[in-house]
């Protein structure tokens, strides 16, 4: 690629963690104070204090998976070994690129990463949510926080969702075999996709992140071209509501009564390595998976700044940059499977 002589600033969003176990409530409150997570009538007097009342009960009940993993979360780490990786190899492409990280509800905050890019006087802008599949709650509730902050009237280009990229799908490919390799015969161990469960109402409400979450299995089974027997299931739900199912610990359950005795789990959703994996699956789980009988449990690690995850969102700047660019914020709307059912539930 011939070099540009524009400046490309690349915003990677994430929703962030905390970096202490006092963090935890705070971060919290943050997050559920979101009302792109929670919506109800007169939600704007009730929101706050519901948002104190479940961060507090929350903080309490996730504590010790913070504990386990070091007592914070690593997702800031990794998001910023990814910005560096990416800015030095859109570098070796000939792109002049800066990359920002912006988490959504603890440090850098997006009104950190829009103060650091202003600075860097950038000519164009690329925005890269760092959520494989479309959610309101993720995808979305990043880009309107951007837009609350950010008016620049320079070119922005959004990519919404990635999940069907190939380079993308390859680098799961290479973790998913890293894991298996860890079993005696490989292609003896079933393979559990996990997601990050979201309420019934949201898809109810045509939220496409279940179906794409379907879809994002069925690419890599296919592109992985293993014989294991394989299946979906969701974790982290919060709260009373509905959520999608089957969840982890069901899921375990059921495949202890099936004596199924090798189980490789995939964080399909993620692609760092932060609570949800590292607490949640390659901890809780796994005590879990041990109490069941089962013999051999393993986690494939996360996407992180692996080269080929790096090469994918390399690629996704490059091809973002070489559209038609728009002289203010704009957000297509989100892909959509007309064709599916209101409502896909396993469970």
């Amino acid at each position: 690629m011939a070099k540009t002589t524009r400046r490309v600033g690349v915003v990677l969003f994430q929703l962030g963690g905390p970096d202490s176990l006092a963090a935890i409530e705070p971060f919290l409150y943050n997050l559920f104070c979101d009302p792109d997570i929670i919506d109800f009538p007169f939600a704007r007097i009730g929101r706050k204090p519901l948002a104190k009342l479940i961060s507090a009960t929350r903080s309490r009940k996730v504590q010790h998976h913070y504990a386990t993993i070091g007592g914070a979360s690593p997702i800031r780490r990794f998001t910023e070994r990814q910005a560096r990786a990416l800015e030095a190899e859109l570098a070796e492409l000939g792109l002049e690129a800066r990359c920002f990280v912006a988490m959504r509800y603890w440090h850098p905050f997006t009104a950190e990463a829009v103060a650091q890019l202003r600075a860097a006087a950038c000519d164009e802008l690329v925005l890269l949510p760092l959520y494989p599949q479309y959610s309101s709650t993720t995808t979305g509730s990043s880009l309107n926080e951007w837009r609350r902050l950010f008016d620049e009237k320079i070119p922005v280009h959004c990519v919404e969702y990635f999940y069907r990229n190939e380079r993308y799908l390859d680098s799961l490919v290479q973790k998913i075999d890293d894991a298996l390799a860890r079993f005696p015969v490989p292609a003896r161990a079933e393979i559990v996709f996990s997601a990050h469960s979201v309420p019934l109402a949201l898809i109810a409400k045509g939220d496409p992140y279940q179906w794409q979450i379907e879809h994002t299995v069925s690419l890599v089974m296919n592109r992985g071209d293993w014989t294991n027997r394989h299946r979906l299931c969701y974790q982290s739900k919060v709260g009373a509501s509905k959520w999608l199912q089957p969840s982890l610990h069901r899921t375990l359950k059921d495949l202890a009564a099936e004596h199924v005795r090798e189980v490789c789990v995939v964080p399909i959703s993620f692609v760092s390595d932060h609570v949800e994996t590292l607490g949640e699956i390659d901890h809780e789980a796994r005590e879990e998976a041990r109490r069941l009988g089962i013999s051999q449990f393993e986690m494939s690690n996360g996407l992180n700044d692996s080269p080929k995850f790096i090469q994918a969102l390399s690629e996704m700047v490059l091809t973002a940059v070489g559209k038609e660019s728009t002289p203010n914020f704009s957000m297509a709307a989100p892909e959509s499977n007309p064709t599916a059912p209101t409502l896909l539930v396993a469970g």
